[in-house]
């Protein structure tokens, strides 16, 4: 059956290769703590010397308030390899990213912080930053199926490791995975002991 996984207003960053500092610059990153990260969120972009909001800043124009579908370019969370770059994100209300592609380290902590990061062709994120000029855009993630759904009967289908997507519709990160098996695991152990006593 289909399922809706994620929906919402899509802001359009026409940017490559934004990468971790630019997400939250490493005056943020002194808390261990995985809260309070929203504002920070590309501080040096959303705000100005005098730290008022940058209406020059996607993030800041009124259209765009509340959206939770990121929109980008091709190398995406590239640089230092820090965890507080997906929480910032998803803390400000991003769930879904789409790009041309991500840095690998950035891709992997995002989905195992739940997030879902779509990867598209050059030209089909050329095809949806021509939606988003067009106005403020409301898309569904249909991730049972793999497509971008735009209304009108107008989708667009997507590639997803199938781990990663069982991972995502459970709701579960790479540990709850592995503890999946754990009858497995124990099955295995009591039958090694019964073959093997010797070895404890």
């Amino acid at each position: 059956m289909s399922q809706i996984f994620k929906q919402g207003l899509v802001c359009p960053l026409d940017k490559n290769n934004v990468d971790t500092d630019q997400i939250i610059p490493k005056q943020f990153l002194t808390s261990v703590s995985r809260d309070g990260f929203a504002e920070a969120l590309f501080y040096d972009w959303r705000y100005l010397a005098d730290g008022a909001a940058n209406p020059e800043f996607v993030l800041n124009y009124p259209q765009y308030q509340g959206a939770s579908i990121l929109l980008t370019r091709a190398n995406f969370g590239c640089g230092s390899s820090r965890e507080h770059a997906p929480w910032a994100l998803q803390q400000y209300g991003f769930n879904v990213i789409i790009a041309e592609s991500f840095a690998d380290i950035f891709f992997n902590n995002s989905v195992n912080n739940g997030m879902l990061l779509i990867t598209l062709s050059k030209t089909n994120i050329e095809l949806l930053f021509n939606r988003c000029a067009q106005g403020p855009q409301q898309w569904q993630i249909d991730l049972a199926s793999q497509e971008i759904l735009f209304g009108n009967n107008a989708a667009m289908g997507f590639n997803i490791d199938p781990d990663i997507k069982q991972r995502l519709l459970s709701g579960l990160d790479f540990i709850g995975s592995s503890e999946q098996l754990n009858p497995q695991i124990a099955a295995f152990e009591a039958q090694r002991r019964a073959n093997l006593p010797w070895l404890g």
